[in-house]
Parts: C-alpha cells; sequence; structure tokens
C-alpha cells in the first residue's frame, strides 16, 4: 500500500528513532514539497531536519494540485497539500496525527491513520516492541490525549 503522509508522524518517528518502520509497513510514503518544507523549517529538531536534507529511497517528494479547497482553511499548508495528493493520487491511506485534518481527511472519503496507529501496525507485525516506542513517544512534544493511547493500545494484538 502506498501511504502520503503529513509531517508530525515523519517527525515523531525520526524523533524516536522508527522511521525507518514506514517502508517495513507502505511500499511507497509519498510527502507534498509542503510538508518536506514543514520538516526543514528552522524550529523543527536538528535531527528532523537532517533526515529531511537527504530524505531515503522510499520517500517520493510529490507535488498535488494546486489550491486550497474550501473548508481547508484552518488545516496547515503541509496538511492540505498531503490530502490534496492523497485524494489525486488514489492511495491507499494518509497518515496526519491533527484532529481536524484527521477528520476533513475522513470526511472526503480518506483512510487515515496517525502516528499511533503506525506504532500500533508495527507492533501487529512484530516491528517494533510498542510500550518502549511509546515511552520514548512520551518524551518528545508529541500530543495526545488519553482516551486515543488507550484506544492505540486496544488496537494491539500481544
Amino acid at each position: 500500500m502506498i501511504a502520503v503522509a503529513g509531517a508530525s508522524p515523519v517527525c515523531y518517528l525520526v524523533l524516536i528513532a522508527e522511521i525507518e518502520l514506514l517502508p517495513k509497513i507502505f511500499i511507497q510514503v509519498l510527502l507534498p514539497p509542503e510538508v518536506l518544507d514543514e520538516l526543514l523549517v528552522e524550529g523543527a529538531p536538528p535531527m528532523v531536519r537532517a533526515w529531511a536534507n537527504a530524505p531515503p529511497p522510499w520517500i517520493s517528494i510529490h507535488d498535488g494540485p494546486a489550491g486550497p479547497e474550501k473548508g481547508m482553511e484552518r488545516l496547515q499548508a503541509g496538511e492540505r497539500a498531503a490530502i490534496l495528493l492523497a485524494e489525486s493520487v488514489h492511495v491507499g491511506i494518509i497518515l496526519l496525527d491533527e484532529k481536524s485534518a484527521r477528520r476533513f481527511a475522513a470526511e472526503r472519503g480518506l483512510r487515515v491513520t496517525g502516528l499511533l496507529g503506525v506504532l500500533v501496525e508495527a507492533a501487529n507485525r512484530g516491528l517494533v516492541d510498542l510500550a518502549p516506542a511509546i515511552q520514548r513517544l512520551t518524551k518528545t512534544s508529541f500530543r495526545y490525549s488519553p482516551a486515543l493511547l488507550r484506544s492505540a493500545l486496544e488496537r494491539y494484538h500481544h
């Protein structure tokens, strides 16, 4: 399956040293240039900027259709671009963490998951030990609700 990713899942997978899970789960990961720009912004963690300066071969930087559409005004540029790209290339899934972007993408018929969903999928495939990965995540600035974390853990089949 091909995925389009927003900046947050990529950023935090880099920060917890699990970015290599993506090519084990997805055939290819597409990033719109706007997402790459967000990963390269001066305020981004140095580790993330270093990764984004030389993305691995399984990442494809891919332009989507131009222009924000009605209802997308509140979303960040990277989220808007990721949703438009996912729709235009008919990918299997879009990786987004921001609640309003996830809701918007789902309303448009896209299959959506986020960072926690990727970690649970990887754990269910035996690719990562979920508890230590989530422990590393809690040491970052990643924001999540206890309900979201509980839901993710419930989807984990030990």
